[in-house]
């Protein structure tokens, strides 16, 4: 068998080169005869690997010294409900919706605070984002919540909206380290690692020191960020193959070029990839193209009896799990920092040849 490129929109392709250096240490890692999974986590030699990553991760996002790097548990849906009962301190906050997960996000969130959905797309079936003139923002709201790419309906901002000075709070977990970042432009972001960090089960979370003197000393100190970053992320027990696995992705990140050559590289492949699509007369793209997202791209066949039949020749061909969510249908193409412009050039191949075979 060969490894097939994958499509998956997470847990997704991680970078070979860090799955073989992963292989060859599982038995035993650096100098400590064991494998990193069965180290203490409070050890010198868990705690080095902790140190280094947590570096890593400041230099290739330029991550100011005002700001703490927790690395967390729980999934991103976890925190859809911890970031307001740290953060809201018994004010509202505002929530901008545009597809499920934002949609998700403020559900979550109501059960421990007010949430007002200051702009929605969903009238538009999130095909694109709301206009900015028309969001309703409170001066006074704890945070504005935002989702900056939205894996399932493929919409993405790519800019950062301007909220005054209300601190801002970014899902990242489809985005994150795929372009450069101004950090300094929020307060809190935080992302599931199983897209473009490493493996599921882990959550970075970057959150401005100012903030966690809100969390309330009334709740668990398990749910408390403040806690896990006074003890440095070792609250409990972390998640310690997916932190060592992500530390091994940022000194990918940084030896392939660090993010601003991701940015651009992940523009060159969404461009090639929407240019066939829009050109193809068989594939479409509903998303407006100001909108479009660079790590999700969601297409439909011309003939949607035909779905079935590209998904198993395209599986048979190499290229797997490009089946679209099951709440839009169609097809969803997941091209993440670890998928190669190689991996969408077959992508290409197989979808012209098909159209042309089915056409």
């Amino acid at each position: 068998m060969s490894r097939a490129f994958n499509f998956s929109s997470g847990p997704g392709a991680i970078p070979e080169p860090v799955l073989t250096q992963a292989r060859d240490e599982m038995l035993e890692w650096s100098s400590a005869r064991a494998s990193v999974m069965e180290i203490s986590h409070r050890g010198k030699h868990f705690i080095a690997l902790a140190e280094q990553a947590e570096a890593d991760l400041r230099a290739l996002m330029a991550i100011p010294s005002n700001y703490k790097v927790l690395f967390l548990q729980g999934g991103a849906t976890q925190h859809f409900a911890q970031i307001p009962m740290n953060l809201a301190a018994g004010a509202s906050a505002d929530y901008i919706v545009t597809g499920q997960w934002g949609q998700k996000a403020a559900k979550e969130a109501k059960p421990y605070t007010s949430v007002r959905v200051a702009a929605s797309s969903e009238a538009d079936n999130f095909f694109k984002l709301p206009a900015r003139t028309a969001w309703q923002l409170d001066a006074n709201a704890a945070y504005v919540h935002y989702t900056p790419n939205e894996t399932i309906q493929g919409v993405e901002f790519h800019d950062i909206p301007d909220v005054g000075a209300v601190p801002l709070v970014a899902d990242m977990s489809s985005n994150i380290l795929s372009k450069p970042v101004d950090v300094s432009r929020f307060g809190l972001i935080y992302a599931g690692a199983q897209k473009n960090i490493g493996a599921s089960g882990l959550v970075v979370l970057i959150v401005r020191e100012d903030l966690l003197a809100r969390c309330p000393a009334s709740i668990a100190g398990i749910f408390n960020y403040a806690a896990h970053a006074k003890e440095g992320s070792m609250l409990n027990t972390p998640n310690t193959f997916g932190w060592y696995l992500a530390g091994l992705t940022f000194q990918w990140l940084q030896r392939e070029g660090g993010l601003a050559e991701m940015g651009r590289r992940n523009a060159d492949k969404a461009r090639k990839l929407y240019d066939y699509i829009d050109a193809s007369g068989f594939y479409s793209n509903p998303i407006d193209p100001a909108a479009r997202s660079r790590m999700n791209i969601p297409f439909r066949l011309a003939d949607e009896a035909l779905d079935d039949a590209f998904l198993k020749q395209s599986e048979a061909a190499g290229l797997m799990a490009l089946k679209g969510h099951r709440s839009v249908g169609g097809m969803r193409a997941s091209i993440y920092n670890a998928m190669p412009m190689a991996g969408v050039d077959a992508l290409i191949a197989f979808m012209r040849d098909f159209a042309q075979r089915h056409g």
